[in-house]
């Protein structure tokens, strides 16, 4: 690929052989003899320089104030300056407005070429953490939490909101499967750390002593194994994001060195003994309820409210079901894509079943579902045998009769392990609830329970009575 150099240079003839000096090389010169030449090829022809090899002082100002009254618009380019007046106050201000290199005429040509080049790599490198940056703002921007409910539109414009905030830690709530890591993208590469690093850590996935190593780092010989130094998340994560997936399973003891590392903005490594600078910005999340483990005395209640600074709660996809007229094509159309399919008529049936189903894993539970269908499809016509969504076979529409016939209320559960035991008991409780309307003493006597444990449990659940 060729690059493109810009030669900001006065002296006709110092301009013309730096010009042909630099094409034999392989660059692609653009010369300009003033400051407002350059303002013109920079931000009206929409010259790209890799690398702005400039004068200090031209005939229509210095350059060193145009560097700054464009430096944003070129934002990865190096600038080299040469002068013929070289002083102190020129180099520093030079370097701290992010100047490669400040170099007095004449330069040897040789050092030049190594200035040159290495200012070249230094902004090939800025271009590509600036062209990921733009890739992940376009692929995980608020518009990608998809859905047209009243709930997913909602979420939309607080990650819209939040994004626009430099917030130091944020709660990412909601059950398995609604979007938690999609969430914590958006937040990163649509806020001002973008151009950082996003790091990730699911801490359920961890044993405690690992969870420690990996989060703080540690140094050589800090317990048996340790023979380098390691970089901890928090460290690796500086000046950007670090996601915590499923913080609700840290240790407490663990949480307590969390919570210093986060208040006094400093970690320090295992067997270390000096404490490390580090500027983090948490996104914690969980399926569980914080605020009630924090109450339960499971997690700590300083930890709790120094991470809630805001609070993001996903729904679940049984309360926007309406989604599903979104998300059910997309998902066969990511498939299609990948497995080479051809899948474009849905039937109405299929419809129907997708929007009965309970969903008990959310938008990850429809994505295996449409994955499983798609690659088993044979035409354009959506399979709905392969749904496989547990309640929908015969034995439920017989029961479901069944219960229709005798006027008697009632509930089906699958046991095939799509469901777990919580989801299944708040199933039973919610229902009982719905027909009592909210009532606890009527949906307790439904139920043939007492009313603590059925209000510790509504507790559990949060879910809405009428006391």
């Amino acid at each position: 690929m060729i690059e493109t150099l810009l030669i900001i240079e006065d002296e006709k003839l110092l301009g013309s052989e730096l010009s042909r000096h630099y094409r034999q090389l392989g660059w692609e010169v653009v010369l300009a003899k003033s400051l407002a030449e350059a303002k013109t090829l920079l931000l009206k022809n929409g010259v790209e320089p890799l690398v702005i090899l400039s004068d200090m002082n031209l005939p229509d100002g210095n350059a060193l104030d145009f560097m700054e009254a464009t430096k944003k618009q070129v934002s990865y380019a190096e600038w080299l300056f040469l002068t013929g007046y070289g002083n102190v106050p020129d180099s520093v201000r030079a370097l701290r407005l992010g100047a490669y290199d400040f170099l007095e005429k004449p330069c040897d040509l040789e050092r030049l070429d190594l200035v040159v080049t290495s200012a070249a790599r230094s902004a090939s490198m800025q271009r590509r953490v600036i062209d990921q940056t733009k890739q992940g703002y376009r692929r995980y921007s608020p518009d990608a939490y998809l859905g047209h409910s009243q709930q997913a539109k909602g979420i939309r414009e607080l990650l819209a909101k939040l994004t626009q905030v430099p917030f130091s830690a944020l709660i990412i709530g909601g059950e398995s499967g609604t979007g938690k890591g999609l969430t914590a993208r958006i937040l990163h590469y649509g806020g001002p750390r973008a151009q950082q690093p996003m790091i990730e850590v699911n801490c359920a996935a961890l044993p405690r002593e690992l969870l420690e190593s990996e989060l703080f780092g540690h140094e050589p010989g800090a317990f048996t194994g340790a023979s380098g130094r390691h970089r901890g998340l928090l460290e690796q994560a500086d000046g950007g994001t670090l996601f915590m997936d499923e913080i609700g399973e840290m240790p407490l003891d663990l949480q307590a060195k969390l919570l210093k590392a986060i208040e006094d903005h400093k970690v320090r490594r295992l067997g270390g003994e000096k404490e490390i600078s580090v500027d983090v910005q948490i996104v914690a999340a969980s399926n569980r309820d914080l605020e009630q483990m924090a109450q339960a005395g499971s997690f700590r209640t300083d930890l709790y409210h120094r991470l809630s600074v805001f609070k993001v709660i996903l729904p679940p996809l049984r309360e926007a079901i309406e989604d599903l007229d979104e998300l059910v094509p997309l998902f066969v159309a990511e498939y299609n894509a990948k497995a080479g399919r051809h899948v474009k008529n849905i039937p109405d049936d299929v419809w129907h079943k997708l929007k009965a189903h309970y969903w008990p894993g959310n938008v990850r539970e429809l994505r295996n579902v449409i994955e499983r269908c798609v690659l088993f499809s044979d035409g354009i016509t959506f399979p709905g045998q392969w749904l496989q969504l547990p309640g929908q076979t015969t034995n439920t529409s017989t029961i479901e009769r069944d219960q229709a016939i005798n006027n008697q209320p009632g509930i089906y559960l699958p046991l095939d392990g799509s469901m777990a035991l919580d989801d299944m008991d708040r199933i039973i409780i919610k229902t009982a609830l719905e027909l009592a309307d909210n009532n606890l003493t009527g949906a307790a006597r439904a139920l043939g329970a007492t009313r603590e444990t059925l209000r510790y449990r509504v507790r559990k659940y949060n879910l809405k009575i009428v006391d």
